[in-house]
C-alpha cells in the first residue's frame, strides 16, 4: 500500500508530538497483516512513528482488510488531518476514488434519496467537505509535473490555474515551467485556460507557450482561485 510521506516540520506534526509527548497515544492505529505476515500499519503511521521514537506504547486495531480497504483508510486518514497540502489531498482523493472504483461503486451502488445512482466521486463528495465537482479538481492536480506541484503547495499558483495545466503532456508543462522561470512569474488562470483550449484544438506548440507566457498579466494582483 502507498502511503504518504511525513512531513515532520509541519506545525501539525509539531502539535500532534508534543501531545504524544505529553498525553501518549490516545487513539488507536489501525493495522492488519501484510503478505509477510509482519503488521502493516494502514492508519496512524504519524502516530506509530512517535510513539516509537518516544518508546511508548501504541494502542493497535488489527483488521482484515484487502488492498482496497486499506487504501481506502489511509486516504480517509490523510484527508481527516487538519493541515493538509494542496497536493497530499489531490493523490488522497485519487488514491480512495481508484480504490472504490475497483470495488465497483459505480455499478453496484444504492440509490439516494432521488432514486439515481451516485458516482464514485459523489460518494467521496458527501463524505467530505468538498463537492463532487471540487473532488475532481484536486484529482486533475495528480497530473501536474512535480514542479507546479511544489509552487500549488506554496501557494505560487491558483488551484484553478492547476487544474488548467494539469491538462498539459509533460513537455508541455515543463516548457510552460521555463517560460515562468525566464519571465519570472506564474501563469494567470487566463494565461492557463488558453494554453490548455489550444491544447485541446491542437494548436498548442512551444512558440505559442511563450507568445502567452510572454505577456503580462491583466491583473498582477489575480486572487487565488
Amino acid at each position: 500500500i502507498n502511503t504518504f510521506s511525513v512531513d515532520r516540520d509541519s506545525d501539525d506534526f509539531k502539535e500532534l508530538y508534543k501531545s504524544i509527548e505529553r498525553f501518549g497515544v490516545r487513539e488507536p492505529v489501525i493495522a492488519r497483516f501484510g503478505k509477510d505476515g509482519e503488521l502493516e500499519i494502514i492508519s496512524g503511521q504519524r502516530r506509530h512513528l512517535i510513539a516509537s521514537e518516544l518508546n511508548y506504547p501504541v494502542p493497535t486495531i488489527i483488521q482484515q482488510l484487502d488492498d482496497n480497504d486499506a487504501r481506502i483508510l489511509v486516504a480517509d486518514g490523510n484527508l481527516h488531518r487538519e493541515h493538509i497540502l494542496p497536493s497530499e489531498k489531490a493523490f488522497a482523493y485519487r488514491m480512495k476514488l481508484e480504490a472504490m472504483s475497483r470495488q465497483g461503486h459505480r455499478s453496484d451502488l444504492t440509490s439516494d434519496q432521488l432514486g439515481r445512482k451516485l458516482e464514485t466521486a459523489e460518494i467521496i463528495a458527501q463524505q467530505s467537505d468538498d463537492s463532487k465537482s471540487q473532488v475532481r479538481r484536486y484529482i486533475r492536480l495528480t497530473y501536474l509535473i512535480p514542479e507546479f506541484l511544489e509552487k500549488m503547495d506554496k501557494g505560487e499558483i491558483a488551484l484553478s490555474v492547476g487544474v488548467e495545466l494539469s491538462f498539459l503532456d509533460e513537455q508541455s508543462q515543463r516548457e510552460v515551467l521555463e517560460q515562468c522561470e525566464m519571465n519570472d512569474c506564474t501563469p494567470s488562470y487566463s494565461q492557463a485556460w488558453r494554453m490548455h483550449k489550444a491544447d485541446r484544438e491542437g494548436t498548442l506548440t512551444t512558440a505559442v507557450i511563450q507568445t502567452v507566457m510572454s505577456e503580462e498579466k491583466a491583473n498582477q494582483r489575480e486572487t487565488v482561485k
